[in-house]
């Protein structure tokens, strides 16, 4: 009889450990990023947002007006959905389908993101006028594909993200994502040294704090670009927690965005990985 007890016990303080479990646990999320500028709601998925930030970094590093990442984000979206796809139209593969038969380089290093960003943007500074130019008719000159008018469907998305990840649309940039854990901040300064080129940074345990130099306007948008690319990468770094100016974002509560914070470092950005 004692033991049927033990028994009945054992399973009631079960079944109660598993019912607080359950009450405790946060369900799923479906993960996107958004870009929400003017009345453009631009998602995406994680992937898309892993790239398309990237393009925008690379662009700001090399010193290219916003222009120059719409029409990359926008022919990326016709060639690939932004998708660094490992196939295509004849020898075409990657994020803007190059093919290694027109000079784009090897299958390895049109696969490789940085390289085939990178040498999108040679060919695109070399068209002359394309700041001004429709976009479809810049992405026509660099792609030359077989349906030039297609990119002009994907200007309205491209417009928004490039704004958002170049950081002149403060905190119009976000993801939902489901925790996953603490990451390293050494992998989080390399991937930003290796997407925008050396930034100063300090770090102390777990954070990092980006202080930004210059004039208010030019902090501020290059500081949400920054913010924004954290927040594009948060998942795949187990980033835990951003801020910038007065605005907080947090892989714990990503459903509600970019909330309010207080405090006055608004030249200072700062991300956590615990």
């Amino acid at each position: 009889m004692r033991f049927r007890w033990f028994v009945v016990l054992g399973l009631v303080v079960a079944t109660i450990l598993v019912a607080t479990v359950l009450r405790d646990r946060k369900p799923l999320r479906t993960e996107f990023c958004v870009a929400e500028v003017g009345k453009v709601r631009a998602e995406i998925d994680l992937e898309q947002a892993r790239w398309a930030s990237l393009m925008a970094a690379i662009s700001q590093h090399r010193g290219l007006p916003p222009r120059a990442t719409s029409i990359a984000i926008a022919t990326a979206f016709q060639e690939s959905k932004i998708h660094n796809i490992d196939y295509g139209d004849r020898d075409s593969v990657g994020l803007f389908q190059q093919r290694t038969s027109q000079g784009w380089g090897t299958v390895k290093q049109i696969s490789d993101p940085h390289y085939s960003i990178g040498r999108f943007y040679d060919a695109l500074v070399k068209v002359r006028g394309y700041q001004s130019m429709p976009i479809t008719e810049a992405a026509q000159k660099v792609q030359r594909s077989a349906f030039p008018g297609a990119y002009a469907k994907h200007e309205d998305y491209a417009r928004a993200l490039a704004s958002a990840l170049r950081g002149y649309s403060p905190a119009r940039f976000t993801c939902q994502i489901n925790p996953r854990g603490s990451g390293t901040i050494t992998r989080v300064t390399a991937d930003v040294k290796t997407a925008f080129g050396a930034i100063p940074f300090s770090t102390n345990g777990d954070d990092a704090s980006y202080p930004l130099t210059g004039k208010a306007s030019d902090v501020k948008a290059r500081g949400w670009a920054l913010a924004h690319y954290l927040v594009g990468n948060a998942s795949r770094l187990r980033i835990t927690d951003i801020s910038f100016g007065n605005r907080e974002w947090s892989a714990e509560d990503s459903d509600r965005g970019w909330t309010a914070r207080s405090g006055t470092d608004s030249d200072t950005v700062r991300v956590s990985t615990n």
